[in-house]
């Protein structure tokens, strides 16, 4: 059940959102889509979902294309919220169930399971409109995961939570891709795609900018980051050959270097000049890819 995309374009007349846009997602697995505001994120879901017809490419899923026969495989979290705000939870959850073709027991069954794991049982006979943001957002993410879909696509799921509710909506995710569910989620958090998903792909105005698998994506990019922590004055370090990118810190400096090479280098200058506290070498993070790939009209 792979989710293929084939020189997908989307032009609203002169405008291109998305740019000849090829990527394929492996079934049970999470993707990332990420990029600023405005990247082509949100028109590439509707062009998967049908919502929009591509301008030019073809989608398939499993090979077919995705149309109405197979809305009751997929489920859609919109980026914008799309309840009803006078329905009570239990009436909206049932109804939206039902059109995705599920009994009426079922689908309050399958409610009772959600409420309780987001330990809101009580929300139930709620009106949407008097639960906080952060909570309809709960009751819009069990709406789009109720009918138990094959492919959940989410667009922005954590934005306007606090750190508690991203926690258990994140559990959920990670517990849906275990039980099987192939996960598509567009962010522009980095540190949710980089926590959460295997495959990503970085968009800037609607092309892909970096495509394929987070390791092979860090392993390519080359540099690394190396903190050291110390009481010495490290300033001399950000002139220093290999380095390209120094940020001196309270606590001490973060460069960002060439390669193992620049680090040991580095270890022998500063060991004998004072006490160091720290002295780590990391992976770049998707943060460091992202600014550097798209640079400073990241706005």
């Amino acid at each position: 059940m792979v989710l293929k995309l084939e020189g997908v374009s989307k032009r609203f007349g002169k405008f291109t959102a998305v740019d000849a846009l090829s990527i394929s997602i492996p079934e049970k697995e999470m993707f990332g889509f990420l990029g600023a505001n405005g990247a082509g994120k949100t028109t590439t879901f509707r062009m998967i979902l049908g919502i929009l017809d591509a301008s030019e490419g073809s989608i398939s899923w499993d090979g077919k294309p995705i149309n109405y026969t197979t809305s009751h495989l997929i489920g859609y979290l919109p980026e914008e919220r799309g309840l009803y705000p006078k329905l009570k939870v239990k009436d909206q959850i049932v109804y939206l169930a039902r059109l995705r073709g599920m009994e009426k027991q079922d689908a309050l069954k399958e409610l009772d399971y959600w409420l309780n794991r987001f330990k809101v049982p009580e929300y139930a006979n709620k009106k949407v409109e008097e639960l906080s943001k952060g909570n309809q957002q709960k009751i819009q993410f069990i709406a789009s995961v109720i009918h138990k879909p094959k492919l959940l696509i989410l667009d922005e799921p954590f934005s306007g939570l606090d750190p508690v509710n991203v926690e258990q909506l994140k559990d959920a995710v990670l517990d849906l891709k275990e039980k099987g569910t192939t996960i598509v989620f567009s962010s522009h958090r980095m540190e949710h795609v980089e926590e959460m998903c295997e495959h990503l792909c970085i968009m800037h105005r609607g092309s892909p900018v970096v495509h394929g698998s987070l390791k092979e994506i860090k392993r390519s990019f080359g540099r690394k980051n190396l903190i050291i922590h110390g009481d010495l004055d490290f300033g001399f370090l950000k002139n220093y050959p290999g380095v390209t990118k120094a940020k001196t810190t309270p606590e001490g400096i973060h460069l960002q270097i060439e390669g193992e090479e620049t680090a040991e280098k580095i270890l022998s200058e500063v060991v004998g000049k004072g006490f160091i506290r720290k002295f780590v070498l990391e992976e770049p993070s998707l943060n460091d890819i992202f600014i550097e790939k798209v640079g400073a009209s990241y706005e």
